[in-house]
């Protein structure tokens, strides 16, 4: 094979490998979005829990100032009582104070039902804390290795850049044109194997004085169809893959 087109293979492995790369880099932020995402979730339960917690809270502070308030009108309406006049003003501040105490045995009856209420959200608090602590840590792992592998993809994408450019310097500045051109306009494949008679790209079969023009390698040829680079791959002989002769044909025994 020509050394100008051994370059070219050489080159477009490093493109592909390339690619690949700079696809990783792009996807790894997307990643690290993702997982963000779920961290979000965790904290949005945490933060439902603590206003569902602080709700109950607020609402057992309002019915004990009920009670208080309550207490304080029936602790008035006593004093009041002792200078009725007659039995109905007394009878009158005696039903006033039994609704007192029914609204108070109410606030009392719900500052129960708050209380065991808030045991169950106080332990779904701690629950949703921890989840989040572990999820963080967790976010925080997977950051840390998106940055690790975002770094080591940089590095070995300018490292593939140096042989990059080693290798476009050893070859004609026609066939690097050539190359380049093809590259853009080929999805990035610039280069395809020809074998059994056809390009391996295209999958056209290739005229039978082409392919003999081809196999001697002594110069470049470009795909009569799709116009990429072709590179002979000479089928392997048994010979080759074994070290020993073919076994005969049962018909030449």
């Amino acid at each position: 094979m020509l050394q100008d087109i051994q370059a070219a293979v050489g080159m477009q492995a490093l493109d592909k490998r390339a690619l690949e790369l700079t696809r990783e880099i792009a996807t790894l932020p997307k990643h690290v979005a993702e997982i963000e995402k779920k961290l979000e979730s965790h904290q949005r339960k945490l933060d439902v829990d603590k206003a569902a917690l602080t709700a109950n809270q607020r609402e057992r502070k309002t019915r004990e100032a009920e009670i208080q308030a309550q207490e304080q009108k029936i602790s008035k309406l006593r004093d009041q009582m002792l200078q009725a006049k007659t039995n109905d003003q007394y009878r009158a501040f005696q039903n006033e104070i039994g609704f007192c105490e029914k609204e108070i045995r109410k606030a009392e009856d719900r500052i129960l039902d708050l209380m065991g209420e808030s045991e169950a959200l106080t332990a779904n608090v701690a629950v949703a804390e921890g989840a989040l602590k572990a999820e963080r840590a967790h976010v925080e792992a997977e950051k840390k290795v998106a940055r690790d592998r975002t770094d080591q993809d940089k590095a070995a994408l300018a490292e593939l850049g140096k042989q990059r450019e080693e290798l476009r310097i050893s070859m004609t500045p026609a066939l690097y044109t050539t190359y380049e051109k093809l590259r853009r306009t080929r999805a990035g494949v610039a280069i395809s194997e020809a074998a059994d008679g056809r390009c391996l790209a295209c999958n056209i079969a290739i005229r039978l004085q082409f392919l003999q023009e081809l196999m001697r390698q002594d110069s470049v040829k470009c795909c009569e169809n799709c116009g990429r680079i072709l590179v002979y791959n000479p089928p392997v002989s048994f010979e080759g893959l074994t070290g020993a002769p073919a076994p005969a044909h049962p018909a030449a025994q």
